[in-house]
């Protein structure tokens, strides 16, 4: 049974049903598990036999769910995992390290022990897609041709696009950014923590290009408001959040549930205001509106930095043609296969995909199976009628110890895991235990191919 379905059953039987804390732990870990987990590894003897040369770009969350689930479904096959850093970060957990939950410990590992043992791991970058010959040239100068090609590079977070930015700056004269590392995380919390002390100017953005997990700049303002009031100085503190189009979150019924807690916490939102540039010095951040540049004084300020593709997809016959897609680098591929539209031999998953949803963890859950069905299918001969449908998730925090479990799809359907349980527009304990306590296991075992 899928696992959205078998999670949906279990809420069905408990709905209505007065559940305590401990039965709603339960829930969050259990519960969760059954939404991020679906079947097992495939059976040894249904595995394919094949002697294909697998080159799988990025060894991030997309590229080892994909060289597991790989590794599982072929018998010989020549997999090759491709990406030079060493660490592996758990980056659903850099808001959670940002606003002092978690220590910055709790987002790093390592890539290789989540390398199956029969895939190679080549730790160097990817510096070429060369589709029209069938190879990937690494940094080296290293040509790794291939049969098959799973692009999962991840993005580039460009911070050189805002003028006067510095990241060695983070953290420091009242400026974060939880996007950048695990170190930058924690520096944007010793900022937030000052702020929270003092009070002042906060101000919260996002880009105006396509973006990882879109609903964590408004996790972070919901945290810093709820940090300042434990503290006692929300009356001392003015938070403004710049949106950079017309709306809080590209579903609407989303948008108006966070327009209206904005409102109901005094969050003032301006809209169209697009950051350009920041004098860090001064504390002071210009946005781009309709009617011109505007000034914005700051106490502390998150920047969240536009997100395009990494130069080797950007610079290649991989990205889309036109349009911002093509500026910002995503790949071409159809949504609902992952399939390349001009190369059928290579799939996109993960944040380089472009597809109209789809950059966040949870996602690479749903997108990894179906790149990986399609691609078996394509070895043993046959057709696939697997489709990812755009489920994306956001444990979207608004206080610390409530969330709200938003998933949608393509089409901006809500699509709740747990109808009847977990409420998606409702701040829950039960999901604040799913995004603080219960996803990194499941995450882990995504990585491993067990999801």
């Amino acid at each position: 049974m899928d696992a959205r379905k078998l999670a949906a059953s279990r809420g069905k039987a408990i709905a209505g049903t007065p559940l305590g804390r401990r039965a709603f732990l339960t829930l969050g870990a259990a519960g969760a598990g059954a939404w991020m987990l679906g079947p097992g590894p495939v059976q040894a003897a249904q595995r394919v036999r094949t002697s294909a040369r697998i080159v799988i770009a990025g060894a991030g969350a997309a590229g080892l769910a994909a060289a597991a689930r790989l590794a599982a479904q072929l018998d010989g096959a020549r997999i090759t995992l491709v990406d030079a850093r060493k660490e592996h970060y758990y980056q659903p957990g850099f808001t959670l390290v940002a606003a002092g939950i978690k220590p910055q410990s709790y987002v790093v590992s390592t890539t290789a022990e989540y390398v199956p043992g029969s895939v190679e791991l080549i730790e160097e970058r990817v510096a070429e897609f060369d589709p029209e010959g069938k190879r990937v040239v690494t940094d080296s100068g290293r040509a790794l041709p291939y049969d098959y090609l799973v692009v999962a590079t991840g993005l580039m977070l460009d911070y050189d696009a805002i003028e006067g930015m510095e990241v060695g700056m983070i953290g420091r004269n009242g400026m974060g950014s939880i996007y950048h590392s695990p170190a930058g995380a924690a520096a944007t919390w010793s900022a937030l923590s000052t702020f929270a002390d003092q009070g002042g100017v906060g101000v919260f953005c996002r880009p105006a290009t396509e973006m990882k997990c879109a609903g964590a700049p408004l996790k972070y303002t919901f945290i810093a408001d709820d940090h300042l009031r434990r503290r006692g100085n929300r009356g001392k503190a003015e938070l403004i959040y710049n949106a950079n189009n017309k709306a809080l979150f590209s579903v609407p019924i989303v948008h108006e549930k966070v327009r209206m807690l904005f409102r109901d916490r005094g969050i003032r939102t301006n809209y169209d205001h697009v950051l350009r540039s920041i004098d860090l010095g001064r504390r002071v951040a210009t946005f781009a509106t309709p009617e011109g540049t505007v000034e914005q004084v700051y106490d502390f300020i998150n920047v969240i930095p536009p997100m395009r593709a990494p130069d080797a997809v950007l610079n290649s016959a991989l990205r889309w043609q036109e349009g911002a897609w093509g500026n910002e680098g995503w790949m071409d591929v159809e949504r609902g296969t992952l399939r390349h539209k001009r190369f059928p031999e290579i799939f996109g998953v993960g944040d380089i995909a472009g597809v109209p949803k789809g950059k966040t963890a949870a996602s690479v859950k749903w997108q990894v199976p179906v790149a990986v069905d399609h691609l078996v299918a394509d070895i043993a001969g046959r057709s696939s009628d697997a489709l990812y449908d755009g489920y994306t998730s956001c444990p979207l925090i608004t206080r610390l110890g409530r969330a709200m479990l938003v998933e949608f799809d393509y089409e901006n359907n809500l699509t709740p895991s747990f109808p009847g349980v977990v409420a998606p527009l409702e701040e829950l304990w039960v999901s604040w235990v799913m995004k603080t306590m219960a996803l990194k296991p499941t995450y882990i075992s995504m990585l491993r191919g067990r999801a």
